[in-house]
């Protein structure tokens, strides 16, 4: 059995995602900014892709600007509030993704901003009294804080922190790469500035994503070169991607509901039958409670297999990742997991959930895990 359990790394392309990007690279190949028949033909889908993903969000065409990704999104919105705003403060969290926390760490190091860390709970949530105290002790900032954290699942309430920005004249932005496509979003109700999202992570293509610009703030351009996404990112535009993600995002609102009540009831259904099974077995983050329904963080108790446990599923032709995917491979262990105080000699292994998970792929993953983990004896053996 195949089992990918690795969603919140990336999901796969929808069919119908793929035939409307096929159709338009064989009959849509214009540039957009040519002026000919064929340039205009193109324009209109990216611009037709821009209302539709403005519709879905409850904002307008002229806040979103299409981006290679959340990665690009979330440097944007970080860089040019400094550049463009002249912010000088910017809290965000140990836990935020690399997009946030590196380019936060470089600008610091670069003396143009001071960083300021909200303090986190050891079940992975924002101390928000704590974020209260530095908004009052530090003026001119932007908050930086994800909507739901890559590594945990762990959820903030953009309604509360957007409303503590307001409170203190603070800029918001949130990378919502993990939950655009997955969770209800209503622009037009938070008060948050900037936003990341990126199309692979709700089964759009890889390499296109966008960031939502307050109408009420005014960058400078962040790639210069040419007047493509209204003067705010030179380049010809991935027009098929583009028109990709907007697709995939009407598919994964259109279905959200139905997904989020059946993964939740997995994700559920996976904790009893892990308690149930693995003796000694915990949870990063805050698993039962505020979290998002596609992603479950296993912390398994101390054993001979440790490390392996995650090659060991892969063998069994289970997909998963070892805290973040984004730094799969590297020696570098999470620093989401080390800002929570996670136990070092328990593996932790993320599980996450996509549309087409099924409870039988479950049964599947606790019966070769408590083979792995010497519970039971191989049927091989």
């Amino acid at each position: 059995m195949k089992v990918y359990f690795d969603n919140a790394a990336t999901t796969p392309m929808h069919p119908e995602v793929v035939k409307v990007i096929a159709d338009m690279m064989l009959h849509n190949y214009g540039n957009p900014s040519s002026i000919h028949a064929q340039g205009r033909e193109v324009k209109t889908m990216v611009e037709d892709a821009r209302r539709t993903v403005a519709k879905l969000m409850g904002c307008t065409p002229g806040e979103i600007c299409f981006t290679s990704g959340g990665t690009e999104a979330d440097n944007m919105a970080i860089r040019q509030s400094v550049e463009s705003l002249g912010v000088k403060n910017i809290i965000t969290s140990a836990i935020e993704h690399h997009a946030v926390l590196h380019t936060v760490e470089e600008l610091a190091q670069q003396g143009k901003v001071h960083m300021h860390l909200v303090n986190i709970t050891q079940n992975g949530h924002v101390d928000v009294a704590h974020l209260e105290e530095l908004l009052k002790n530090n003026t001119n900032a932007l908050v930086s804080l994800m909507h739901s954290n890559n590594e945990l699942g762990n959820m903030i309430d953009l309604e509360q922190i957007g409303n503590l920005c307001k409170s203190y004249n603070a800029l918001f932005h949130s990378d919502m790469v993990q939950t655009v496509g997955h969770q209800p979003i209503d622009l037009s109700k938070l008060n948050v500035h900037f936003i990341a999202a990126g199309a692979h992570k709700f089964n759009g293509p890889k390499g296109v994503g966008f960031i939502y610009i307050n109408s009420n703030v005014k960058l400078h351009p962040f790639i210069t070169g040419g007047a493509q996404e209204r003067n705010m990112r030179g380049g010809t535009e991935n027009v098929y991607g583009i028109v990709g993600l907007a697709k995939a995002l009407e598919i994964s609102l259109a279905h959200m509901e139905e997904d989020k009540k059946r993964l939740q009831e997995l994700k559920n259904y996976f904790i009893a039958q892990l308690k149930e099974n693995i003796p000694g077995i915990a949870f990063n983050g805050d698993a039962e409670g505020t979290s998002s329904y596609t992603v479950l963080n296993v912390s398994f108790p101390p054993s001979p297999v440790g490390e392996m446990l995650l090659f060991k599923l892969d063998i069994d032709g289970i997909c998963a990742s070892g805290g973040s995917a984004c730094s799969s491979g590297s020696d570098v262990g999470s620093h989401v997991l080390k800002a929570i105080g996670a136990n070092r000699e328990r593996a932790a292994v993320r599980f996450s959930f996509g549309s087409s998970n099924t409870i039988a792929e479950v049964d599947y993953v606790i019966e070769r895990l408590k083979v792995m983990l010497k519970l039971v004896e191989s049927a091989n053996a």
